[in-house]
């Protein structure tokens, strides 16, 4: 006869993804608005740029700034999270993030921004790397699913926050970032009164703890795939607005149907395509695929279609929403350490990536070709994919829900 804990384990693991405790929920919608900040000032870079007398490697600066600080501060969240609690965690980040955000619609220069972005980031990497784990932990339907989730409210921020970006940037560049504050303070009420006290950790957290969990292998490989396919990442994000040529309610509309595809295709593809083939297959095939998008990018920058570059942006979607799902639910899973610690471990390498990618973006195409940043992307996916084959035997043996 199977165990009490082994029975309440199976009832999780057959709980519908939908049938989550209201607690979850919370903090999926506050992932949502905290998302959306990630892609809402992106249909205003132009606009930065031309305002504030800014090149796009100065402007780039708003997410080098924000994704630096992400990186560097996802080695104290444990630290953080297990002094305070998961809930008062996630309080202090998204505050942080309302703070930031209200003080960076204020700035007049591109430095006040990129400093405002900066502490911006400090609360999103508090507020990130606590709700992926509380989201696995107070879920009802098991670690994959609950992954599913949280990559939903992912891709279903990134792509609404393009659009209300668009809207808000139309009016004024200082917009969005007021509609972040907004909205994140209303996150922020969400989690405070829904959210229940959960337990500390017996154990607290150290500093040491990520660059302990980067030991194992199979963790170490994936954060080094991410740091490299978020060079890729963070071109499309940063720097493709300028190719396009238009103005920020079309540049929110493509986001959007870039992030539609995103949320689709991590909630509905990824799982099938997790259940039918290997973690390194799935994922170095999905990335090759990118790079080849980025690649059709440059092409269409270099015969001056913007058009090209608008259907390969919105394309890229399907393969990197897939990507995020079969990556993250891998993470979860590549060593046998909390996981806020496997998270803050494996985000810290993906965020350094993100930091570097969009200021050098912007510098490549002022010290060579407007093209140059789509194939150097590109070149650095294809590396990535290169590392995760050349080190297979580490990820291979790594078990998603049985499969």
């Amino acid at each position: 006869m199977k165990s009490d804990t082994s029975a309440q384990g199976d009832l999780r693991e057959r709980g519908g993804m939908l049938s989550q405790p209201k607690a979850v929920w919370a903090v999926a919608f506050a992932c949502v608005i905290s998302f959306m900040g990630l892609g809402l000032v992106d249909p205003i870079l132009p606009a930065i740029a031309e305002q504030l007398h800014a090149s796009k490697s100065q402007v780039s600066l708003l997410f080098t700034s924000y994704n630096l600080v992400t990186g560097i501060a996802m080695l104290i969240t444990g630290v953080v999270s297990s002094r305070l609690g998961v809930k008062w965690t996630l309080l202090t980040g998204m505050l942080l993030t309302v703070i930031f955000a209200a003080l960076g619609g204020t700035a007049d220069t591109v430095g006040g921004i990129v400093g405002f972005r900066a502490g911006w980031g400090l609360g999103n990497a508090l507020f990130i790397a606590t709700a992926l784990s509380a989201i696995v932990g107070l879920s009802t339907s098991g670690t994959a699913k609950a992954i599913i989730l949280y990559e939903a409210a992912l891709g279903l921020g990134i792509s609404v926050g393009p659009l209300l970006g668009g809207e808000l940037g139309s009016i004024s560049w200082r917009g969005p970032f007021f509609g972040v504050s907004g909205l994140m303070l209303i996150g922020f009420l969400f989690i405070l009164f829904m959210l229940p006290k959960i337990p500390k950790p017996k154990k607290r957290g150290s500093i040491a703890d990520p660059f302990k969990a980067l030991s194992y292998p199979a963790l170490l490989t994936l954060g080094i795939v991410a740091l490299l396919y978020n060079f890729g990442f963070f071109t499309l994000m940063a720097y493709s607005p300028y190719v396009m040529h238009l103005d920020e309610h079309g540049l929110g509309y493509v986001f959007f149907g870039w992030g539609i595809l995103l949320a689709v295709t991590s909630v509905v593809v990824a799982p099938k395509i997790q259940r039918r083939f290997s973690t390194v297959s799935s994922i170095s095939v999905m990335l090759t695929l990118f790079a080849i998008d980025l690649g059709v990018m440059a092409v269409g920058t270099i015969n001056n279609s913007p058009t090209t570059v608008i259907v390969a942006v919105i394309v890229a979607g399907i393969f990197l929403g897939i990507n995020n799902t079969l990556i993250t639910t891998a993470v979860m899973q590549a060593a046998p350490v909390e996981r806020s610690t496997a998270s803050a471990a494996y985000s810290f390498l993906r965020f350094l990536g993100g930091a570097i990618s969009p200021w050098l973006a912007g510098k490549l195409s002022e010290w060579y070709a407007a093209e140059t940043p789509f194939y150097f992307g590109a070149a650095m996916v294809l590396v990535g994919v290169i590392v995760l084959l050349f080190r297979r035997r580490h990820v291979a043996s790594i078990v998603i829900d049985g499969h």
